[in-house]
């Protein structure tokens, strides 16, 4: 049974509600990070250590694996600005470099359960840098399966309280008279939060899901727009929305790059030249049945403010 659990990227958006959920459970989590002072809603949770570490440090990293009982690794980021090919230098040391140090670690500390989070559609042929170096990290993963006692996990755009998806689409609606963008009609089956932390959650001391890979998709597929719109009428800021050809979405997109948080990157818009929605030949979670976007949407990004504060209050409080 496992008790110990060292939880990299424990203070991002999945891995708060990962962390809550162990709480829960009684299960003792510790959580590396640069910043302990921004990690309130974890330093608040029961049998939760949140502690200062350069988790790319691979003799720091040695010791944090030291004793625990399994790994679950949720690092990821979204933008690059050392853009190269096949990834960059932030790409390759998060989903390519990380991986391969946490197998190395947990080898030598004598710790078999890995639970990994990929993302859908990586590759290490991927049409971005973003889904090529996450691919390069899952086949890390999965040749450590004869090893290691290994689950990998390939959500689709995640969404909950917290999220930098709706949320974002929200924001930018409140501010804009027409909403313009590129890869409007690329799919999305986009995943409640919730559910993907209780799919990593249950998994943990199930010997079935060992060696397996499980897509988690959500039960409807959606284009962008479809998206774009569908928060602006939940949000009460419905605005036009437009397709940028290539040479005005890349431009854009460029530019947004720039920002200190980018809500959209050149390597985001080649991510959506693949569609992300489930594969035909993609495994999915045993007794999966995620949520509806529609019924958790509104809680958190509708006009009726009361609930979607009080979810806030709750995600925040780690509750």
């Amino acid at each position: 049974m496992i008790k110990n659990v060292l939880l990299l990227g424990g203070s991002g958006f999945v891995g708060t509600w990962i962390a809550n959920r162990l709480s829960q459970m009684g299960v003792r989590v510790t959580i590396p990070t640069r910043r302990r002072e921004r990690n309130k809603a974890n330093i608040m949770l029961p049998q939760v250590d949140v502690v200062e570490a350069n988790i790319n440090d691979e003799s720091v990293l040695l010791e944090l694996v030291r004793g625990k009982d399994a790994v679950i690794n949720l690092v990821g980021i979204l933008h690059d600005h050392d853009s190269q090919l096949p990834y960059g230098r932030g790409f390759g040391a998060a989903h390519a470099e990380l991986p391969k140090k946490v197998i190395t670690a947990m080898k030598q500390a004598g710790v078999r359960r890995l639970l990994h989070m990929s993302a859908l559609g990586a590759d290490v042929d991927g049409c971005s840098e973003y889904l090529r170096s996450k691919g390069e990290g899952e086949a890390a993963v999965m040749a450590a399966a004869t090893e290691l006692d290994v689950t990998v996990f390939r959500p689709s755009v995640i969404f909950g309280v917290g999220d930098n998806f709706l949320t974002t689409f929200a924001s930018i609606l409140k501010l804009v008279p027409v909403f313009a963008s590129g890869g409007m009609t690329a799919k999305f089956q986009p995943v409640y939060a919730g559910n993907v932390a209780d799919a990593f959650v249950s998994s943990l001391n199930d010997i079935k899901t060992f060696g397996q890979r499980y897509e988690l998709c959500g039960p409807k597929v959606y284009t962008l727009r479809e998206l774009v719109e569908y928060v602006g009428e939940v949000s009460g800021n419905k605005r036009p929305v437009r397709q940028l050809n290539d040479f005005w979405a890349y431009l854009q997109a460029g530019l947004l790059w720039l920002l200190p948080n980018p809500p959209m990157s050149p390597d985001n818009l080649r991510s959506m030249d693949a569609d992300n929605v489930a594969s035909p030949d993609g495994q999915t979670y045993p007794g999966w049945n995620p949520a509806a976007l529609e019924a958790i949407a509104p809680t958190y990004i509708g006009k009726v403010a009361p609930k979607a504060k009080l979810d806030g209050f709750r995600f925040h409080a780690g509750r």
